[in-house]
């Protein structure tokens, strides 16, 4: 009874706080969907859902005229002439009558021309109008899966929360919300969201703020991750056709230019579809554009369609966006995604300057208890009615949550999962108690994916045991308690490491962490060959780049942000370190070769070690610094945001102390400096600068050496090659002295490639790169790289090749690097 009395008051609040609503369609009964609905000489509307149901709240409820606008057809202004609330208002659209003003005769005179010449000469005035302001925002975003497959890489994907159905289709998104924005161009922005709700999730909140949706015409580009060129860019024509079609009077008999934009060339960074332009004022009334993935670099998307509304208000005579949509489409191997986004803009406040403390490094903020909203409340005031799929979705998904969260079902979930199976000595082994939040897993014995091999210990696998608690997972809070053990066969060892992992919260993310152990490291802490390269390097080429010395530690450490953009990192650690030799020459291809020894200064020298055992304690600090960082707060968190105008700095010191001979005790101060730029619609460039110096290190052990991210596997594996020398051999630069390097690389994005024939049809992208070393017994090492990214077939731009050319003391060599992105994701 309880229930039915709820659903009673939620149909009565739906009715009483409506106050205008009603299904908009066409003259022959069909519904409109996202038709523009607001108050005329306000700034207050809405739009109808995909079928054509709107609510719309006035502000006041003496006679109103509400406006209805959809692009195609006759703007209609219909008198509300009524106090009695709630008001339905059913409305039927005609098509809108297009005509061109005179017939060009002259073929060769385009009026489209001309009209978008006047909208590019008065963007400065038209976006000045709406520079500064403070609005109300409303977001929803629905994505869906269609085809899903019951398994992926052999793992069950399951219902995903209730969101599939058997034929793996459903929402796997759905979620809403409610801002106060204020808004400064470019970029300088303050949200405050009031309200958040998230299908199936009743703590979480949703990620559609409105940072990420300000798309703005009058830019010259529009961010979609690659710089799209605006349809009235100042360089517009290098990169767009245009075509008048026909032109009509909106409901305050302003003329409206509706315009084709059709791309030179397709595979640049460019929109398709139609802008619409205020005659006299030359403003954008609307758009309706598509984005084609491989335009934007994302081949598994296969369109994305934005449309945007413009409304006039003669007061203020100003044209501003009120309503907004993205749809998208992709998928890949029969599974399809589409996602929806509608954006409602209204209540703006356009102003002339803000006060100087405005606008902080906070960019949006998010109310504690905004995401307890109740149904009475988003039934009130969300002012695009929810379509019957998405109110069932919320229901249904609510349900299921409070069903498979709850002790019970938890338990029962965990007794199915919890039984233990003699296999599992061999597969591993997970018990878990969801209600007290924490786990125990073991990796067994068959961790195919640990499996390597390396001329220390021939083939070598790994098992471990982990603990996890995140009971305070809401606060941020959670620890993690793990041993692995790494046997090889060859060396007939078994090592052991353990780690301890306390984080304390996530608003400065303080993390307290010890570790230990006995393991195998390389001599270049940034470990630059990895375990998959170098076992195939190895096994069949007879290639042993991979040098290796036996560790043994005992670590504390401590990391925490210690003010806005600044992280500081600190750790003690104990170091005995043993050289270690080959012991296995097996491979399956050249046989007949040799092995290079585990001494990367003496390669032919199988008998001496490159350093003698020994030990010491090392303390390291260092501090990570955003100069700029913007962040987002919410209850469950700080999460900060890169200022991508300012670089980041690193600061380093090293110290060996406390060793067993004086000579391997030093200092080491270092600084790293990365930055990447976006350079308009010409591409972006990416630096990393890196500098340091030891003082008291002439005899210091090679393991302490400043060691370079050389490549010899000519294997690249990563997006950019901004900390590596492509073909520098790996320990043929290392340093206990000071020590300069700086890597550059430039993309175009396609700025190039697509204007060159027959090249642009790989729809890949151009890299130049330069990198230096220096040091101060060695003349310096640069290398000079041209390549292709985005390489690969259909939808899979997996690869990269670079042509790489060395100097040192004249020309030294030059190779070929393959890049294979997807080995990045696998390790």
């Amino acid at each position: 009874m309880k229930k039915y009395c709820l659903l009673l008051i939620s149909l009565i609040s739906i009715t009483n706080n409506a106050q205008i609503k009603g299904t908009v369609s066409d003259e022959k009964g069909n519904p409109l969907p996202f038709v523009t609905i607001f108050q005329e000489e306000t700034y207050n509307g809405t739009t109808s859902n995909e079928l054509g149901k709107y609510e719309l709240n006035l502000k006041k409820t003496e006679n109103q005229t509400v406006i209805f606008q959809y692009l195609g057809f006759k703007a209609q202004k219909v008198a509300i002439q009524t106090e009695q609330f709630p008001y339905s208002l059913d409305v039927k659209m005609a098509e809108e009558s297009y005509s061109l003003n005179e017939v060009v005769i002259n073929t060769k005179i385009n009026p489209a021309i001309a009209i978008i010449k006047n909208a590019i000469a008065s963007k400065k005035e038209n976006t000045e109008k709406t520079a500064r302001f403070k609005a109300d925002f409303y977001s929803r975003g629905i994505f869906k899966l269609k085809n899903a497959p019951k398994k992926i890489f052999g793992q069950k994907i399951g219902d995903m929360d209730g969101s599939l159905d058997s034929t793996g289709t459903g929402i796997i998104s759905l979620s809403e919300t409610f801002s106060k924005i204020t808004f400064e161009k470019p970029n300088n922005l303050k949200e405050i969201v009031t309200a958040s709700k998230v299908s199936g999730r009743d703590n979480d909140y949703s990620y559609n703020t409105a940072r990420s949706s300000f798309y703005d015409f009058y830019d010259n580009t529009v961010d979609f991750k690659v710089n799209m060129i605006s349809p009235i860019a100042n360089n517009a024509f290098n990169y767009y056709k245009y075509k008048l079609e026909s032109t009509f009077y909106d409901e305050n008999n302003q003329m409206i230019n509706k315009i084709k934009v059709t791309p030179k060339r397709d595979s640049e960074p460019v929109f398709e579809g139609y802008i619409y332009i205020v005659e006299d004022s030359w403003a954008i009334y609307a758009v309706h554009l598509d984005i084609k993935g491989y335009r934007m670099k994302e081949e598994f998307v296969d369109v994305m369609t934005l449309k945007q509304n413009f409304s006039y208000n003669r007061n203020s005579k100003i044209w501003a966006k009120n309503t907004q949509s993205l749809e998208i489409t992709a998928g890949a191997f029969g599974i399809k995604f589409t996602g929806k986004y509608n954006y409602v803009y209204s209540n703006y406040e356009f102003v002339n300057s803000f006060a100087k403390k405005t606008f902080t490094n906070e960019i949006t903020s998010v109310e504690i208890n905004s995401n307890k909203k109740d149904s009475l409340f988003w039934n009130n005031y969300r002012p695009i009615p929810l379509t019957f799929e998405e109110s069932n979705d919320y229901i249904r998904k609510d349900s299921i949550y409070k069903v498979r969260n709850s002790k019970k079902y938890l338990d029962s979930i965990d007794a199915k999962g919890n039984k233990f199976k003699i296999q599992k000595i061999l597969t591993g082994y997970t018990y878990k108690n969801s209600t007290e939040k924490h786990s125990f897993s073991y990796e067994g014995l068959l961790n195919l994916g640990s499996l390597s091999f390396n001329t220390v210990q021939g083939y070598n696998f790994d098992t471990g045991f982990r603990y996890t608690n995140w009971k305070n997972q809401e606060k941020g809070k959670n620890t993690s308690i793990s041993t692995k053990l790494n046997y090889g066969f060859s060396d007939d060892r078994l090592r052991a490491t353990g780690s301890f992992i306390h984080r304390f919260n996530n608003q400065d993310y303080g993390t307290l962490y010890l570790t230990g152990g006995n393991t195998v490291k390389q001599f270049n802490a940034e470990q630059p060959i990895s375990k998959a390269i170098n076992t195939i390097s190895s096994l069949a080429f007879k290639n042993n780049y991979m040098k290796l010395y036996n560790l043994e530690f005992a670590t504390i450490g401590y990391s925490q942000d210690i003010a806005n953009g600044v992280n500081l990192n600190g750790k003690i650690e104990y170091q005995q370190r043993k050289p270690l030799f080959n012991t296995t020459d097996f491979s399956y291809f050249n046989k007949q070769n040799l092995y290079t020894s585990n001494n990367p200064l003496a390669p032919d020298d199988f008998i001496t070690p490159v350093f003698e055992k020994h030990h010491l304690m090392k303390i390291n600090l260092n501090a990570k610094i955003n100069f700029g960082n913007k962040y987002s707060s919410r209850p469950d968190g700080k999460f900060n945001i890169r200022n991508e105008i300012y670089p980041t700095l690193y600061l380093g010191y090293e110290k060996g102390f406390a060793a067993n001979e004086k000579k391997y005790e030093f200092d080491h101060v270092n600084a790293r400096l990365n930055y990447e730029a976006a350079l308009g619609n010409k591409g972006n460039i990416g630096l990393n600068l890196k500098a340091g110096k030891f003082f008291n290190g002439e005899n210091i052990s090679f393991v302490d050496y400043k060691h370079f991210n050389g490549n010899q596997t000519h294997i690249g594996q990563t997006e950019r090659y901004l900390n590596v020398f492509n073909i520098l051999p790996y320990y043929s630069n290392s340093t206990n002295d000071r020590y300069f390097e700086a890597h550059a690389e430039y993309n175009d994005e396609g700025y190039i490639m697509n204007k060159i024939p027959l090249l642009n049809k790989l729809k890949s992208t151009l890299i130049l790169g330069a990198h230096s070393l220096s040091t101060p017994n060695l003349k310096p090492y640069t290398e000079f790289t041209v390549g292709l990214d985005n390489l690969g077939f259909g939808k899979f731009k997996m690869f990269r090749v670079d042509y790489v050319r060395s100097y040192q003391n004249g020309f030294q060599g030059d190779g070929v690097i393959f890049g294979l992105k997807f080995l990045n994701i696998l390790e």
